[in-house]
């Protein structure tokens, strides 16, 4: 038990300190004073419930993740849907910061949306599993099928929806600015040299 709250402090740094959050940034989101903070990720407090509760919301990370809670042997993942903008999310990732997977579901509706675009700072890679999406990218208007995939700067005024009012299932990989999906392929050429593509 020792050992598992000792390793708490630190990953708690490593935490803020891999979202670029201050202190004083983390304390003023928390309620939590600085001073606390400090001690807790130092080693010098002790973590408690009430202190790392308003932690893993912060972070939006289950509170098993801060403490390093043993994984209890069953192999069944519990993904919780979010749901926001009419849309249902279900996370696919539990790694806090960096490439976040989400797995995307479009309701169908007997009209279909109209677009409101949006931006916002990252990278987004989408490849759509069912249903026909509309994908609005700055100035262009795009139907993606089945099977297609897509990559953008989320910084262009974007929006999705259903190009035809049917249910549109996608999967997503969003990152922050600048760190964008790689792919990478090999083919073999008829005489054994490979060839990227």
């Amino acid at each position: 038990m020792d050992d598992v709250l000792g390793a708490v402090g630190p990953r708690l740094r490593a935490l803020r300190r891999e979202r670029g959050i201050t202190l004083a940034g983390l304390a003023a989101t928390t309620g939590v004073s600085e001073s606390t903070l400090s001690r807790l990720e130092s080693g010098q407090r002790r973590a408690t419930l009430e202190l790392l509760l308003p932690l893993a919301g912060t972070y939006g990370v289950p509170l098993d993740d801060l403490v390093g809670a043993p994984r209890t042997g069953d192999p069944r993942i519990h993904l919780k849907p979010i749901r926001r903008f009419g849309m249902v999310f279900v996370p696919l990732s539990r790694r806090p910061g960096g490439m976040q997977s989400f797995k995307m579901i479009i309701p169908a509706r007997k009209e279909p949306l109209e677009p409101t675009v949006q931006t916002h700072e990252g990278f987004e890679w989408l490849y759509v599993l069912n249903g026909r999406l509309r994908l609005v990218l700055g100035e262009r208007d795009l139907t993606l099928p089945p099977g297609e995939a897509a990559e953008f700067d989320t910084s262009v005024p974007h929006w999705l929806g259903s190009a035809d009012g049917g249910a549109v299932e996608l999967l997503i990989l969003f990152g922050p600015q600048g760190m964008r999906a790689h792919l990478r392929a090999s083919t073999r050429r008829p005489g054994g040299a490979a060839e990227d593509s």
